[in-house]
């Protein structure tokens, strides 16, 4: 019974998650005696930090808050995981490592939730740089839902809060928006920019 659970999962996830195939072309693709393959389940991790910045057609993507600080100082990445053209609009994605990634020898956690092979299991806190604005996010959530439409629906707009005088657009949900003001986004993104000030 248990074998044939796993062969159930296997199809499952060859016809849903093999990429561009047709349904009949997944089924055809598995061989009727293939051993079954049980699907890696999603990595959680109890809080996650992401950072995405916009620039000279990369984008950098980080998931570490000392990192973070060291590329707004630098604009730079020491060590890093590069995909050519497979960000927004053909960009360059920049994946930045910690040592401890590097010894990992994985992607980062960072890649992982960007590529939707992880989900945050606490608290969240996510930026986007871009264009001369910051977009502040405190759930995956609705930064997921900007990653895939590019649009942040509603919002609460600081003009001129950043560090350098930037625009400061807080994401906001159904939800959130009957607070009005997000007092504790608003608070953490300034801790987090007096923090890499120092």
């Amino acid at each position: 019974m248990q074998n044939k659970h796993l062969l159930i999962t296997s199809l499952v996830v060859a016809m849903g998650f093999g990429g561009p195939m047709a349904n009949s072309e997944a089924q055809d693709a598995v061989p009727q005696n293939a051993t079954p393959v049980v699907a890696a389940e999603k990595k959680e991790v109890p809080e996650q930090n992401f950072y995405m910045t916009f620039l000279d057609k990369r984008v950098y993507v980080l998931g570490d808050f000392n990192l973070q600080k060291l590329f707004a100082e630098t604009k730079e990445v020491a060590l890093r995981r590069t995909r050519i053209s497979e960000g927004p609009d053909g960009a360059t994605l920049v994946f930045g490592m910690t040592k401890d990634d590097v010894k990992r020898g994985g992607p980062t956690d960072a890649e992982l939730l960007y590529d939707g092979k992880l989900q945050p299991a606490g608290s969240f806190y996510g930026e986007v740089f871009k264009n001369g604005r910051y977009y502040v996010f405190v759930t995956w959530a609705d930064m997921h839902a900007y990653l895939k439409q590019g649009d942040v629906s509603l919002t609460f707009t600081e003009i001129g809060a950043g560090p350098k005088g930037e625009t400061v657009i807080y994401a906001l949900n159904k939800e959130s928006a009957k607070s009005g003001k997000p007092v504790a986004a608003i608070e953490r993104f300034h801790n987090q920019h007096s923090a890499s000030a120092k």
